[in-house]
């Protein structure tokens, strides 16, 4: 096939329809008639020779050779804007430009507060959306464009990746205000015989504390299993349960709930945090500035330095 025959804003047009499930839908993202949309998906399947996207229901599913190329019509896509953007400027003052950033949710309490107040003053164009990507995803994710940015744990992301460490992070434990734990040095043992809650998004697996646990064969109860920290954070403020915890998602949860923090009682690494990037993004002018002010943020609650356990 001669690439110089063919109208790459078909291509557009493909990833807008996979993303959108429809031709209407496509239509209003692209800002074109529902007419021109289908006859571009004529053409798209003249050139492979396959129907591409199917009628099922209210939507468009795609075939399996749809599937199986988006992610390179994204990635190549999302090249091609990279490359002519790499000379414009990005003024946020007078920018209108959304940023969809995974990011899981401890991370997301204790940032986004900081990071949406100097967004509000610099830069009132700019809209923030978080989302929750499973982590064998966050390549292609990157690749395909749906999202800009992510942050989280040390992952084994290719080249194409790129990542900055943002800071690092400890365990430290949350008990309510006159608990018993509070009023000596937490041990092991006592630890080990309370209570516990565990946050996860996941209905099974082991948390970060559970396997720094079970490296050293040890067990404690786990009476609650939820999936948010606050909710966590309420039913300790109410109960002796103990919840186990990033410190400075629970520094900032708990200035709401009153509750104590108290030392991991193992001796632990830290864990660190990244952010990660595609290689297309490298040297777009948004990208960067958003990279820039996440990495302000993070070091305004506390993540950018070595910090200190506990």
């Amino acid at each position: 096939m001669n690439l110089s025959r063919v109208d790459l804003n078909l291509f557009v047009v493909m990833e807008a329809i996979y993303a959108e499930g429809g031709i209407t839908a496509a239509s209003r993202r692209l800002n074109l008639s529902q007419p021109a949309v289908s006859h571009a998906l004529g053409r798209l399947r003249d050139l492979f020779d396959d129907p591409l996207f199917q009628r099922s229901g209210r939507t468009m599913a795609p075939t399996p050779l749809a599937r199986r190329i988006i992610e390179q019509v994204r990635g190549s896509l999302g090249g091609l804007e990279a490359t002519l953007g790499k000379g414009d400027a990005f003024d946020p003052a007078t920018a209108t430009k959304r940023f969809t950033i995974a990011m899981r949710e401890a991370m997301q309490a204790a940032i986004l507060p900081v990071l949406m107040t100097e967004l509000g003053q610099d830069a009132p164009g700019v809209d923030l959306v978080t989302v929750r990507v499973d982590r064998r995803d966050i390549d292609r994710e990157l690749a395909s464009g749906r999202i800009d940015i992510s942050v989280d744990v040390p992952l084994p992301l290719p080249d194409s990746i790129r990542r900055e460490r943002l800071g690092r992070e400890w365990l430290s434990v949350v008990v309510r205000q006159g608990h018993p734990l509070t009023r000596q040095p937490l041990t092991l043992d006592r630890y080990l015989e309370q209570q516990h809650i565990v946050v996860s998004a996941r209905s099974r697996g082991m948390s970060a504390e559970e396997f720094e646990l079970a490296r050293r064969n040890l067990q404690r109860r786990v009476r609650m299993r939820c999936q948010n920290y606050f909710g966590a954070c309420e039913a300790v403020r109410r109960t002796d349960l103990v919840l186990t915890m990033p410190q400075s998602h629970a520094r900032t949860q708990n200035a709401h709930f009153g509750n104590c923090l108290l030392p991991f009682p193992i001796e632990t690494p830290a864990y660190d945090t990244y952010l990660y990037w595609h290689a297309n993004a490298d040297l777009d002018a948004a990208n960067l500035w958003i990279r820039q002010r996440l990495l302000a943020a993070v070091r305004k609650v506390g993540l950018g330095g070595e910090g200190v356990p506990g």
